[in-house]
């Protein structure tokens, strides 16, 4: 097993130490400072590059889990999506963002790390042929890993993406 790929589930675990506003990267040596970004400024990169979103609610509450929010959205998870629709010339859709009613965890959509896309065949064929197949996650989720060590899980009717990086 590769050590990014231990590492990963080691963090997937909860087994990674944090402190506020700081995570432990891939040592305790490479911990880096997260940007927090909000609502706002998150749906305004959205679309201007031409990304879409929607929620179940038609709201933007944070705190309601029908909703879809960008707020305290981690700008490098921003930044992913679009690099993501960027090289992969897709369409991308985000239905799940850093509202409430996901699991919850250090890299968890409520801590901005992560964003949820819609299941689409061009999506669903980059992610599958040009990410690294890595194995299943505990609930069965397929786990695809990029070159720059973000995780992309198959959750059946969506993608669930955790970004540590933006792979800008």
């Amino acid at each position: 097993m590769r050590i990014r790929s231990a590492l990963v589930a080691f963090a997937l675990s909860g087994g990674a130490l944090f402190a506020p506003g700081f995570g432990v990267f891939a040592t305790a040596s490479e911990a880096f400072a997260v940007t927090k970004i909000s609502h706002e400024t998150a749906t305004a990169m959205f679309l201007e590059a031409g990304i879409t979103w929607s929620s179940s609610g038609n709201c933007t509450d944070r705190n309601n889990p029908t909703c879809t929010s960008f707020e305290q959205l981690n700008l490098e998870s921003a930044q992913g999506a679009l690099s993501l629709k960027q090289a992969s010339g897709c369409a991308v859709h985000i239905t799940g963002g850093t509202e409430t009613g996901h699991a919850s965890g250090t890299y968890s959509h409520w801590n901005g790390y992560k964003l949820d896309f819609g299941k689409q065949t061009c999506l669903n064929k980059y992610i599958k042929y040009t990410f690294t197949y890595i194995g299943n996650r505990s609930d069965g989720a397929r786990l695809y890993e990029s070159a720059t060590g973000n995780i992309y899980a198959d959750e059946g009717n969506h993608w669930d993406v955790l970004y540590y990086n933006c792979a800008c």
